[in-house]
């Protein structure tokens, strides 16, 4: 979350660009994000050399003997006039070949140029850049969707970050193993490739070999992991799919920089008529797990959506083919969490209550989680759920939990707050017993099958939570009117006092 100094940090990056005659506000992006990935890339670089000396291993550099100075920590200090042609001819060329040799980045970094063509700006824009905490966590993530909502089209098309603490919780309660395909239809920014990617370097490495940095922030080399499981992680694990390329570049460098050399990243509209000729492998029974925060406030013209999904739902609603969607991409047994308006929990169109009785009657729903309206502010503030859910099996329960703190204020600021469910939601799901937590006046309760079924597979927790009402005790009428009367006595004392004081 960015606020503050760090928003107008970016703002006057931003307006670095305007006045210096870059106008095009996605160009302006594009560029920006260029050069966070130079830094980044060496950044990635200088801690690769550093484990390297460390654990004595040798690694691959991005950065050959001959390319040291096309490193960002050696022309952010020269002058604007020495540092645009190196950038221009040199360093934007390296993205393409040697530093995207043999993975798929090259793919999205062939059309990469450089648009800069004042000195000073490129000068001004590398110092503002260099001064952005990009070493922090997924930062980057944050300042790519500020630099969108300065676009205007986040929340208006439906498009906006998932919140990393609750793409976090959804990785949590799905327990990814290394040995599994991991796939996001709409992968944005790949904030759920990166969270899993970063949850099996925690869940997999030893408590020696953890390396706290003098900040307090931990490295985790991720030792546990065998050779052939590092193999797939690297090369096999991840896929993601968008058909805004400028997100693809994003997603990519975000994955790249988080040690997965190559993910399979497609430029493909999944809800399309194309998909399952080009992606047949990936388009049905295709991953162990899916994660997802689809776009859920477009509508789609008939034609344009595959047959196949529209026989399960007949429907322009994005929301609802995206969900059915995942139901086909998912292996027999495939487990996923999806984040949905709460309309698809409770809608009464055929659509609505057919995708419904799918998840319920043909798979294992497993639980929806309720989120606060508040979690996708200062975008929206639509409300939302989590549905988990497996597909085939067979549902018998499904666990509710009403999560309404996420640890941040639910405004627009959305400051951090010490209210915060998400730990008991993971805490709760781990440990949950359909025959123990049976009671809907708790955060957390089951709700059979067969209730839902006879509510016509409505979902929403409001439907089944039960509301324990407390009768309030006030002070008597009377009481309360003979303060005021003596309140009153007092005031009319005061004020011929002073009205004496006057003469």
């Amino acid at each position: 979350m960015i606020t503050g100094d760090l928003k107008c940090k970016i703002d006057k990056l931003w307006e670095e660009f305007w006045t210096g005659g870059i106008t095009n506000p996605l160009t302006v992006i594009e560029q920006i994000s260029f050069l966070m990935f130079s830094r980044l890339l060496d950044e990635t670089e200088r801690r690769n050399e550093k484990k390297a000396k460390r654990t004595k291993k040798e690694f691959k550099p991005v950065f050959k003997a001959d390319e040291q100075d096309l490193r960002w920590s050696n022309y952010f200090h020269l002058g604007a006039k020495e540092m645009l042609p190196l950038v221009r001819d040199r360093v934007f060329p390296h993205f393409k070949t040697a530093a995207m040799e043999n993975t798929a980045f090259g793919e999205y970094m062939k059309d990469a140029q450089l648009m800069i063509q004042k000195p000073q700006l490129l000068a001004s824009a590398v110092t503002l850049i260099g001064d952005l905490p990009l070493d922090r966590g997924d930062t980057k993530g944050d300042l790519y969707e500020y630099l969108l909502g300065k676009l205007t089209t986040a929340g208006i098309n439906g498009q906006f970050r998932t919140p990393r603490h609750i793409i976090r919780m959804m990785v949590d309660i799905l327990d990814p193993k290394p040995d599994e395909t991991v796939a996001d239809p709409a992968c944005g920014t790949a904030g759920f490739l990166v969270s899993v990617m970063e949850y099996l370097l925690e869940n997999y490495t030893s408590k020696e070999a953890v390396i706290t940095h003098d900040t307090g922030e931990k490295t985790f080399p991720g030792d546990k992991l065998e050779a052939h499981q590092w193999k797939h992680i690297t090369h096999g694990m991840f896929h993601g799919f968008d058909f805004d390329i400028t997100m693809l570049r994003i997603s990519v460098m975000n994955l790249l920089l988080h040690g997965i050399d190559s993910p399979t990243i497609h430029y493909q509209d999944t809800l399309s008529n194309n998909f399952p000729e080009k992606f047949p492998n990936f388009a049905e029974d295709g991953f162990d797990v899916i994660l997802a925060n689809p776009p859920f406030k477009g509508s789609l013209d008939f034609e344009d959506v595959h047959p196949s999904l529209l026989s399960k739902v007949k429907t322009k609603k994005t929301e609802l083919l995206f969900v059915t969607l995942i139901l086909k991409m998912l292996k027999l047994g495939g487990r996923s969490a999806t984040i949905v308006p709460d309309g698809v929990l409770f809608g009464s169109s055929k659509a609505h209550v057919a995708l419904r009785k799918a998840l319920v009657e043909e798979n294992q729903l497993e639980g929806v989680i309720s989120l606060p309206s508040g979690v996708f502010k200062p975008y929206a503030g639509v409300s939302t759920a989590i549905l988990i859910f497996t597909k085939g099996g067979k549902t018998d329960d499904v666990f509710y939990y009403d999560l309404t703190a996420d640890g941040f204020s639910l405004d627009d600021k959305r400051v951090k707050v010490e209210k915060n469910d998400i730990p008991d939601v993971i805490e709760r799901w781990k440990n949950k017993d359909p025959q123990k937590d049976t009671d809907k006046t708790q955060k957390f309760f089951f709700v059979s099958k067969d209730e839902i079924k006879a509510n016509k597979y409505d979902l929403s927790i409001n439907r089944y939570k039960e509301i324990v009402y407390e009768e309030d005790e006030y002070e008597p009428p009377k009481d309360i009117l003979a303060r005021m009367k003596d309140l009153e006595k007092e005031i009319l004392a005061d004020m011929d006092e002073l009205e004496g004081m006057l003469g």
